[in-house]
């Protein structure tokens, strides 16, 4: 925090210095890299897609190729356009560097703002996914990050967290489900930590299981919930309710297959992240105006706050000027606070509106609170014009508490968004472009049926949120018609 741009230095020297001798490191002559300018200026942004080739060698056991030391972990993600999932290359010093060290700040600074915490009296829930051996390759793994960081914390990191290992890294979700659920009904249950939609599947089957009233019940000294990997904001009316009467605290971070990048660092209600300059990343910043030609990266001493930028990271991992996909804003730059605001990739603008998630998130949220809803999940794409129709945005919304007027919540979700974004409510003008966003109401667990449907069932699949084409909704709806 005291001194950003100087950590930031030193780990870009570090990470070119580290990697000089690889394979990557020779094709760009890293040796005579010595300024940011030359490194930016040597080294092309990458994607997934530019990476891979050197990825597939190395899930074949070849070595030294974007990192010196030995890759031996892959951390499977969602996909791209050409791939049903990524693998992203997990190193040693990416784990002890990035991951733990991650973990670690992670406590410290909750513990810092609440020293009075009773969060080691007992055990920690982690909801995790599994990882499985490499194909021709027996010494490499591929798999969720979280089974990875599992599978190789410390031994005496088991007597802090439920439920065991030989459950928690279960493969197939519904027995795991079940499974967990039975271990950890007994256990005196402190702290979770997982993505909030996954977590909250679970403790409703754990709460049913268990027949108790409530998670209080449950577990009377439940006190924090450590959460990530999608936007809070649907779900903290819905957990709150859950977790009635204790008050447990809620600390986001951001961390994903890639790194560890943020973590919330107050309860100051803000609901920024802190920006962590000092686990083996260098960062650069895109202004999304400059996405498409990629032709503008800034280094951290130019961002500004208020600003939409895709994050670019190079890492001890061997991810070299890699787009991560993701967008932020800074809120603070001292120190470096910021929230994120979506995706590069989901966004809808099939009629010029530029709609990003962090828009309707914050729409979301106002038609909530005016109408006294509750959403589960949700997603939305656009309707084309067809012959003299006007476009329109399809939402497709899983209630947990329905609007009484589903014509007021349509009214100030649009609303909200034309308050919230002027190309949309340019489009919206006497509806020329766009009319209504149509809302439609999809029955109980339909987003995890649908899921399920696809084997994108655990932690690392995430509801698609906005996309600017219909495959999703489309497909979702079909689902729900097959099902009837």
């Amino acid at each position: 925090m005291r001194y950003p741009y100087e950590v930031q230095q030193e780990w870009l020297h570090r990470l070119v210095d580290s990697a000089k001798d690889t394979e990557w490191g020779k094709k760009y002559e890293y040796s005579s890299i010595l300024t940011e300018a030359e490194f930016k200026r040597r080294i092309p942004i990458s994607e997934y897609d530019d990476l891979k080739p050197y990825i597939d060698r190395l899930r074949k056991g070849e070595q030294n190729l974007l990192w010196p030391s030995e890759i031996r972990w892959f951390a499977k993600s969602s996909g791209t356009t050409s791939d049903k999932s990524k693998f992203i290359p997990v190193s040693q010093e990416s784990l002890d560097e990035c991951h733990f060290k991650g973990g670690k700040d992670m406590l410290t600074l909750y513990c810092h703002n609440y020293p009075d915490t009773h969060l080691f009296d007992g055990k920690t829930l982690s909801l995790g996914g599994s990882y499985k051996e490499e194909e021709g390759n027996i010494y490499a793994r591929n798999g969720d990050l979280s089974a990875i960081i599992m599978e190789n914390l410390p031994g005496w990191a088991e007597f802090f967290r439920a439920p065991d290992l030989s459950i928690a890294l279960m493969s197939e979700w519904e027995e795991k489900m079940n499974k967990i659920a039975e271990a950890i009904m007994h256990e005196n249950i402190t702290c979770l930590s997982g993505v909030p939609s996954w977590m909250l599947v679970l403790l409703k089957h754990t709460l049913k299981l268990s027949g108790k009233k409530n998670l209080a019940e449950l577990w009377p000294q439940l006190e924090i919930f450590f959460h990530g990997g999608v936007n809070f904001t649907p779900y903290r009316e819905q957990y709150t309710d859950m977790f009635k009467p204790l008050k447990v605290n809620f600390w986001e971070v951001y961390n994903a297959s890639e790194g560890f990048f943020g973590i919330q660092d107050s309860f100051s209600g803000k609901q920024d992240m802190l920006l962590m300059l000092d686990y083996g990343i260098y960062y650069e910043f895109i202004p999304m105006e400059h996405i498409e030609k990629r032709d503008v990266a800034l280094s951290l001493a130019e961002v500004k706050t208020g600003v939409n930028y895709a994050l670019v990271i190079s890492t001890s991992g061997g991810l070299w000027r890699y787009m991560l996909g993701d967008t932020i804003q800074f809120t603070s730059i001292n120190p470096f606070r910021f929230i994120i605001t979506g995706r590069v990739k989901h966004f809808i603008n099939a009629f010029g509106e530029e709609l990003i998630m962090d828009n309707a998130e914050k729409a979301l949220n106002a038609a909530c609170e005016r109408t006294g809803a509750i959403i589960s999940e949700y997603t939305a794409a656009p309707v084309y014009m067809k012959g003299d129709a006007k476009g329109a945005h399809e939402w497709l919304i899983e209630f947990k508490r329905p609007p009484e007027n589903i014509n007021y919540f349509t009214e100030v979700l649009d609303n909200s968004l034309k308050a919230l974004n002027s190309d949309y409510e340019a489009k919206r003008y006497k509806d020329m472009t766009l009319t209504m966003p149509i809302i439609r109401s999809l029955p109980e667990n339909a987003f995890f049926n649908w899921m399920k449907q696809r084997g994108k069932l655990g932690g690392q699949h995430k509801v698609p949120r906005l996309t600017n084409d219909r495959k999703y909704v489309d497909d979702i709806m079909g689902s729900i018609k097959m099902q009837a």
